[in-house]
Parts: C-alpha cells; structure tokens; sequence
C-alpha cells in the first residue's frame, strides 16, 4: 500500500511559465520560505519528483551530495530570477553551483520524433541531469522568456512566478498576500518617517 502523495505548494502555480521553463519555475519552488517545507530535504521524498522533471534516470539513485548539489543550483537560479525582477545580480558565490554543472557537464545532441535536434543530458545521475536544466535558461535567455520568470519582491517568500503582465511589471507572487503586506509595511514606514 503506497502511503498519500504529499501535496506541495508548487505543485498548483497560479502563475505558471509556459514549458521546459516551468521546470525552472518548479525546481526553484521546492522550497517554501522563510522556513516551509523543502521537498529536496530528504532523498526518499525527493527521488520521487526528481525523478518526474527528468532530474534522475529510471534507474538512478540519489547518491551522497546529489541533494547539496540540487539545492545549490535552485538558490542560484532563484538568485537569478531576483535579478530578473530588478533585485541586485546574483554573487559569485550564488552562481557557484551553476559553474559546477557547466564544468562537469555534458550534453548530447538527439534527434527528436519530429524531427528536431534537441540537447540532453549524457547520464541518469543527478549531477549530469542538471545540465539540461541550464539549456533551458540558455533557450528562454535567447527567446526571451527568460526575463518573465521571476522571484517575487517579498524577501521573505522569493517565489518564482512567470510574470505575463502587458509591461512586464510583476513584482509579487500574488498580490493579495505578498504585495499588500508589502505595500502596508512600505506605508507604515512612510508614516513614522513622516
């Protein structure tokens, strides 16, 4: 008997990026700030949903380090999607991670069912299936999409939405919690300094 699949927050985005981005989207949510639940805490909870974005082959395990390596890179992509949304450029040490995939690395070219030439991953472990998550930054950074994908301005929720507003202007995740309790503080420190 298989015991009831926990339900996460990032498993229903309200403001979901349009596909491979949501894999993005989806790594960076696996954690819920300040101090939520981390799906990539542990290996048996996580195999699972590394598994179903395509982050472990079928028959990989997740070794010593994979989850230390995973939560790297999310921390630098979501230092990254900060930056989308007008926060400061991510650190060297926040894209430390991400450098440590491009090193070790390795891609393969495919020939897909219909007939396009798409980059994967050359191994099942954790480490070599990273790769692919940077190729799809690298394809949204030339689509443009990549700047749409964003962090949201509450430092203490940093969720990452996919910005569809006409300007480009999203700054919240959602503005019923997040961009009113901010607004309400900004206007409180307003009043006290005035």
């Amino acid at each position: 008997m298989s015991s009831p699949r926990t339900h996460w927050l990032g498993d229903t985005e309200t403001k979901p990026a349009p596909e491979p981005l949501d894999r993005i989207q989806a790594l960076v949510n696996t954690v819920e700030l300040p101090d939520g639940p981390d799906r990539l805490a542990d290996p048996a909870d996580a195999k699972p949903w590394l598994a179903s974005v395509g982050l472990l082959g079928a028959h990989a395990d997740v070794r010593p380090g994979d989850l230390d390596l995973v939560r790297g890179v999310r921390e630098g992509l979501r230092a990254m999607l900060i930056h989308n949304a007008g926060g400061p450029a991510p650190t060297p040490e926040a894209l430390a991670p991400l450098r440590d995939v491009t090193s070790q690395g390795t891609a393969r070219a495919e020939l897909d069912e219909s007939g396009d030439i798409v980059l994967a991953a050359a191994g099942d472990a954790v480490p070599a299936r990273l790769i692919e998550m940077l190729l799809i930054v690298r394809d949204a950074q030339r689509d443009g999409t990549w700047a749409r994908l964003k962090a949201c301005g509450n430092d203490e929720c940093q969720w990452a939405f996919y910005d569809r507003s006409r300007n480009h202007g999203g700054t919240w995740c959602d503005m019923s919690s997040c961009g009113n309790k901010l607004k309400n503080r900004e206007l409180r420190a307003r009043r006290r300094g005035g």
